[in-house]
């Protein structure tokens, strides 16, 4: 679809025109001129003053004519950034509401094309809007549906019961743990994650590099009197390696961090269920780490193989309760809706072998085509549902979560997700991740240690996050930990000086 977009020249429209653009059409190409051959064009005109107003007209090669207006007050006072984001969402208003009209298609999250957009509801809970006020400026600014409200609500009411204090741990932190090995690399993945065989040596090194950025990092926390409030362990796949180097990992957390009894959570993703054994879930228990995730993606034996997971349905079956005779009590499983060749009677398939196990929580995803996965690749190999029938699958989650006791926690959204929809973590009540409400509502720094591990360093006071990533191969983290730990200790000591920590 080739689109020509004229009376907007500032660049910086470019990539909000082509992600909006991208909701609607597989393949879509912007033009920021008139071009006679381009099937449709968009003419744009703009006035601001004490208000915004922007007016478009849409007109397709054969003749069709859609037209939308939007005016919105300015909020005076504010920086120039925050006024362009202003008149940037309002062009986005009238731009979403052609090609609405010209498609027939709604788009359920409106113009957000963000990863959190629960965090717009809970700055409005922070300032003391009223619930009904709330869901009609989210309707007025962004044009989400009430079906997205009312989901973000729930999942925002929920974060605050299990979370009672989720808007002051400015003053704690989370803890990331990259462990970037896996029995092989899944088709639709880009987390560091390089297949274990044969890397002892680079194994062996990246060990030695993630103790000593535990040693150094739980240091600083236990020097600045800082508590950690999670742990998550995540890859990759931290079940990769051996027994041993687990336990001895576990170790090292409990002589490194302060206070690790007073954590209020650590989980291990143990995702492939071919990672797990009895001795694995031995240290595990030995540690008092209770949480684990075991992802089956899907029950389809077809499917597993297509996307590059070596292990078979009944393994995670098995696998599953050998974790639970072994005294797992809080276990998530993954689906994902969307996979290569799947569509409603595969993913009811999916959910009838769930509620056999009935997890604690259940983490449904719709598939991402992201950029630099295999499957984005080579696209032209995988076969994936119309977007009707993904939407009917998501429908069918929620039904399916609502019907058997599970509630939604927390959400996000990515880039090339099919149908624009969004992935939703269900649990039965008291069983959420709290790892996953603070990295989803970015209301504390959650420091990454490891290979490929992000950093998030949230400012106690202004809020300001500055991201830092350490390197995503091993052979690179293996040179450089050091460093990069470094980095990450001078961040925190200018975040959590006298002057900037919170009273």
């Amino acid at each position: 679809m080739k689109i020509s977009i004229i009376g907007l020249e500032d660049t910086r429209f470019d990539r909000p025109l082509q992600l909006i653009a991208n909701l609607f059409f597989e393949e879509s190409l912007i033009l920021k001129q008139y071009d006679e051959k381009a099937d449709i064009s968009i003419k744009f005109s703009m006035q601001i003053n004490e208000f915004v107003t922007v007016s478009a007209e849409l007109i397709s090669l054969s003749g069709k004519k859609v037209t939308a207006e939007y005016e919105k007050e300015l909020l005076l006072g504010v920086s120039d950034k925050e006024t362009f984001k202003q008149i940037k969402n309002a062009v986005a208003h009238v731009y979403l509401t052609v090609l609405q009209d010209f498609t027939g298609m709604i788009q359920k999250w409106g113009i957000l094309t963000g990863v959190r957009p629960t965090k717009l509801l809970h700055r409005k809970v922070q300032e003391g809007i009223p619930k009904e006020l709330a869901h009609q400026q989210l309707k007025d600014d962004y044009l989400i549906t009430d079906e997205k409200i009312n989901l973000m609500q729930q999942i925002v009411d929920r974060q605050l019961s299990v979370v009672p204090d989720l808007y002051t741990l400015q003053k704690e932190v989370s803890i990331y743990i990259g462990i970037p090995f896996c029995p092989t690399k899944c088709a639709y993945c880009t987390f560091p994650a390089y297949a274990i065989n044969g890397r002892q040596g680079s194994v062996d090194s990246f060990l030695g590099g993630l103790h000593y950025e535990m040693k150094k990092i739980g240091q600083w926390l236990k020097d600045k009197g800082i508590r950690i409030t999670t742990v998550y362990y995540g890859g990759g796949t931290p079940t990769s390696i051996t027994a041993e180097e687990m336990d001895m990992l576990y170790e090292e957390m409990y002589d490194s961090f302060p206070d690790v009894e007073k954590i209020r959570e650590i989980t291990v993703e143990a995702g492939r269920p071919d990672t797990i054994t009895s001795e694995k879930l031995e240290v595990l228990k030995k540690w008092k780490i209770d949480r684990i995730s075991i992802n089956p993606q899907s029950y389809t034996q077809e499917t597993l193989k297509a996307i590059g997971r070596h292990h078979t349905v009944t393994e995670t079956i098995d696998k599953f309760h050998l974790a639970r005779e072994m005294g797992m009590n809080n276990i998530n499983m993954d689906l994902i809706i969307g996979l290569p060749g799947e569509g409603l009677p595969e993913f009811t398939h999916s959910l009838a072998e769930t509620e056999k196990l009935m997890p604690e929580s259940l983490t449904v995803h719709t598939l991402s085509f992201k950029r630099a996965s295999e499957m984005t690749q080579n696209r032209e190999k995988y076969k994936v549902a119309e977007r009707a029938e993904v939407e009917k699958m998501m429908e069918l989650a929620q039904v399916w979560t609502e019907d058997h006791g599970y509630v939604p926690y927390y959400l996000y959204r990515q880039k090339n997700i099919l149908g624009n929809l969004e992935n939703v973590g269900y649990s039965f009540p008291n069983q959420e991740s709290i790892y996953n409400i603070m990295i989803m509502e970015e209301q504390q720094t959650i420091i990454g240690l490891g290979c490929g591990a992000a950093s998030k360093f949230v400012d106690p006071v202004t809020g300001k996050i500055t991201h830092f990533a350490n390197p995503k191969d091993p052979k690179t983290y293996n040179d450089s930990f050091e460093a990069y730990t470094e980095d990450k200790i001078k961040i925190l000591n200018e975040l959590f000086s006298e002057k900037g920590s919170p009273a």
